[in-house]
Parts: C-alpha cells; sequence; structure tokens
C-alpha cells in the first residue's frame, strides 16, 4: 500500500504534529507513507516528522491560493502513484477527494472538528459518498461526523490523536510556600477564549474575590491575537497575573511546571492539550466542548463550565483558587483517567484496524 498523506500545512498544531504517530503504525503495518503538505506556516511540526523517516513535500504557497495547491498536489500524485489517498484537515480534505475522484483512488478523510465553516460544510456534503472512510479522531466527532454527512458504519472508524507517554514528567504537588501556576498551551487564536479567560479574571477582581495563595497564569503559543490578550488583560487589569510565555518547544515540560491545567475554548475536536495535561497529572478546568467533557469528570479530576459561560468559569477558578491543597490529588485522577483510555497499545489497534478494514475494501 502505497499512501500520500496529505497535509493542509506543517504548523505545530493537532493536526500536523499527530503525524508521525499516526503514519509509524502504518508504516509498521507495511505500508509506504509520504507527506504532502499544501503550505509551510511556522514549520513546527516538521522536524518530528523528519527524525521519524518521513519523506515530507512541501508547497511552497499561501492558505488561499486553492487552485494552485490542487495544481501542485495533482502534479505530486501523478508523480508519487499512490494507491490510497489519506487527508487531514479541511481544506487537505477536500483538495484530496477531488483528485481521489479524479484518479479513481480510494480516500480516508480524517475530520478533526465537531464544527465547520459554511464553506468547508458544503464541499464535504457534495463529496460526502467519495471517501472510502471517514476517521475522527475521537468517539464525539466521530459520531457527529457520521450524522452530519449520514456516513453508514461501515464507513466510519474512530482514531483518538493521542497515546500516553508512560514517562512524560509529572507535575509535583503544590507547596504552601509556592505561588499557584495556573497554565494553557495552544495557539494564540480566538477559538481558544482567552478573551474570555480574563473576562473571568476580571469578574473575580469585581466580586471582591482574593485567592488564598498568590498565582499567576501562564499561556504557552504564538499566534495573530498576541497583542489582542495583553491589551484586553491591560483593560480588565489583569495583566500582572497573566503571562504568555511564546511557543512552548518542550510542551510536556511546560505542562509539569503547573499545578492546574485551563482550556477555555470556544471549539474543540479531540483537544490533545487537555489530555497530555492529564497525563501530566494536571486537574483542568475546560469548557464542555469536543472529546473534553468525555474524558474530565466534573468534581474528580477537573471542572466543566459551559462556553462562553464567564461566570461559570470565574466560579470554577475560585473554587480551585480557594483550595489549592486538593489539586494534587484531582491531578492524580486526571491521570488515572487517561493511562487505560489511550494507551499505547489502544493507539495502535484503532490504526491497524482501520487497516484491516481497507484490506477487507480491497485497498492494497
Amino acid at each position: 500500500m502505497r499512501i500520500a498523506y496529505i497535509s493542509a500545512s506543517l504548523e505545530g498544531s493537532g493536526g500536523p504534529l499527530p503525524i508521525p504517530a499516526v503514519t509509524r503504525v502504518l508504516r509498521n503495518a507495511g505500508a509506504h507513507v509520504e507527506v504532502f503538505a499544501l503550505t509551510r506556516r511556522d514549520g513546527r511540526a516538521l522536524p518530528a516528522m523528519l527524525a521519524d523517516g518521513l519523506r515530507v513535500h512541501i508547497r511552497e504557497g499561501g492558505n488561499h491560493d486553492h487552485l494552485a495547491a490542487y495544481r501542485w498536489l495533482d502534479a505530486q500524485i501523478t508523480e508519487f502513484k499512490p494507491t490510497l489517498i489519506w487527508t487531514s484537515v479541511a481544506r487537505a480534505s477536500i483538495i484530496g477527494l477531488l483528485l481521489g475522484r479524479k484518479y479513481n483512488l480510494p480516500v480516508v478523510c480524517w475530520q478533526h472538528n465537531a464544527a465547520l465553516k459554511f464553506t468547508p460544510l458544503l464541499a464535504f456534503y457534495l463529496l460526502r459518498k467519495q471517501p472510502i472512510m471517514w476517521v475522527g479522531d475521537s468517539d464525539m466527532v466521530t459520531d457527529i461526523t457520521a450524522k452530519r454527512f449520514n456516513i453508514p458504519p461501515e464507513k466510519m472508524a474512530s482514531w483518538p490523536l493521542f497515546s500516553v507517554n508512560p514517562n512524560a514528567p509529572q507535575s509535583k504537588p503544590w507547596q504552601p510556600e509556592q505561588t499557584l501556576r495556573l497554565g494553557s498551551l495552544g495557539r494564540l487564536h480566538p477559538q481558544k477564549a482567552y478573551d474570555v479567560l480574563i473576562k473571568a479574571l476580571a469578574l473575580l477582581k469585581q466580586r471582591g474575590f482574593i485567592a488564598s495563595v498568590p498565582f499567576e497564569i501562564l499561556i504557552a503559543g504564538d499566534g495573530k491575537e498576541r497583542v489582542n490578550i495583553m491589551c484586553e488583560a491591560q483593560r480588565a487589569g489583569v495583566a500582572e497575573q497573566l503571562h504568555l510565555v511564546g511557543f512552548a518547544d518542550k510542551p510536556q515540560e511546560f505542562l509539569a511546571s503547573l499545578h492546574l491545567y485551563l482550556q477555555p475554548s470556544r471549539l474543540e475536536g479531540f483537544c490533545i492539550a487537555v489530555h497530555e495535561a492529564m497525563q501530566a497529572g494536571l486537574p483542568i478546568i475546560a469548557t464542555t466542548v469536543g472529546q473534553i467533557p468525555y474524558t474530565v469528570e466534573a468534581g474528580k479530576s477537573g471542572w466543566l463550565v459551559p462556553p462562553l459561560d464567564v461566570s461559570a468559569l470565574a466560579d470554577a477558578l475560585a473554587d480551585a483558587l480557594s483550595h489549592p491543597e486538593r489539586l494534587a490529588d484531582m491531578g492524580q485522577a486526571a491521570r488515572a483517567r487517561v493511562s487505560p483510555r489511550y494507551s499505547a497499545e489502544a493507539f495502535r489497534q484503532a490504526g491497524e484496524s482501520i487497516l484491516n478494514r481497507l484490506h477487507s475494501n480491497g485497498v492494497v
């Protein structure tokens, strides 16, 4: 089996970053896989791909020159001659589906988000019968995708994009003489709703809430929203508590330096960062989006609040900041939750099951 794995970009985000782990399962099962990226963007996912022995083809183009991207990938497919196209993220999936139709090639189509913008949603709907298989990156996205496009069970699969690292560094319990460290990991993008977090901190201040211990919030990530976030924090009077520390090139070490993890997102799919935080033994304050409410147990391994609910987020923060001595036990409950559900063996079996189904459908 020759697989052309099509990625929209090589940015350091939840679509490109798992590619080495995903393709390793495919390669270990005997497939020849090469990656084709429609644009580089920040390129932070590339080093791990190269270190894993992947051959990566990169188009030097932008995010919106779709016709040029189509023509480039058309030429690459003609030269590589795959027996299967595997796509990731909307732009790559739509172009991959069109080329799969052109060359009569089977296409496997990842779905990473519970919500889609109108244009890709319409394109996916029109092409919904094209993929030989749809793969959701979580049980939640799998269910939504199946219902959204009326996909029969035999063409639907779930492959959660996370595998627990048993050797990942662990968070150390907070001690009374320490500053309590809260943190978040991800792009500085409106989807992550850091503006809502700022409003929640401002609301706590308006309520006259005084934390029982000194605390700070560290957000690791880069993006166009950096200036906006800092301006909003200054206007809200919470800039001293909120620190933008930039891109974390060692995310697991960053997570292990925290005592509590925050994910106030508007939208998510699987949300690898939350699962990595739980792997590090961190309790979670997060919104009920994507896979998060299926993994985080409210009251046991963290707090769950509705998206965009400033008051509920403020309440969760106040509860956590008032009882820092409870956080370590909640963090251990979080680790115990993810460890068996997302083991390396479960990850491998999910991928091999998809390959076996493809073989049974005549894909070689």
